[in-house]
């Protein structure tokens, strides 16, 4: 697989455990210089996250995160996630992660890459 440029990608959580805060309604807005990226997140129980990570050579990505959530936490984690592309192209990231404060439980999640007529439904 070549390797994958997530600047600008968009993507919409559809899965995770039960011990995380992410549901739903969570939106990730990644970018990418060389091979660092970083991005933003919100959602129902997420009022502002950001990453911070690297991707590595099979396009798999590696970073840290944090958000303030809802109760006015500041929560941490860490976090791999590995992509598979679909057949229209757009992506699926299968995520293992673990949180880095509180309980320091572990947990699985998944996210989709959000398509250019899904972004445009959502702006009506």
């Amino acid at each position: 697989m070549e390797r994958i440029n997530y600047h600008n990608k968009r993507f919409k959580a559809i899965s995770n455990s039960e011990n995380g805060e992410v549901d739903s309604e969570t939106f990730f807005h990644y970018r990418q210089g060389g091979d660092v990226i970083w991005a933003t997140y919100y959602g129902t129980n997420i009022r502002m996250g950001t990453i911070t990570g690297i991707v590595k050579e099979d396009s798999s990505l590696e970073f840290t995160y944090q958000h303030v959530n809802i109760n006015n936490e500041i929560m941490t984690g860490k976090c791999t996630s590995t992509p598979e592309k679909q057949s229209d192209g757009s992506l699926i990231m299968k995520e293992t992660w673990e949180w880095t404060c509180k309980d320091f439980s572990k947990g699985t999640s998944e996210i989709a890459e959000l398509v250019e007529k899904e972004n445009l439904v959502r702006l009506f």
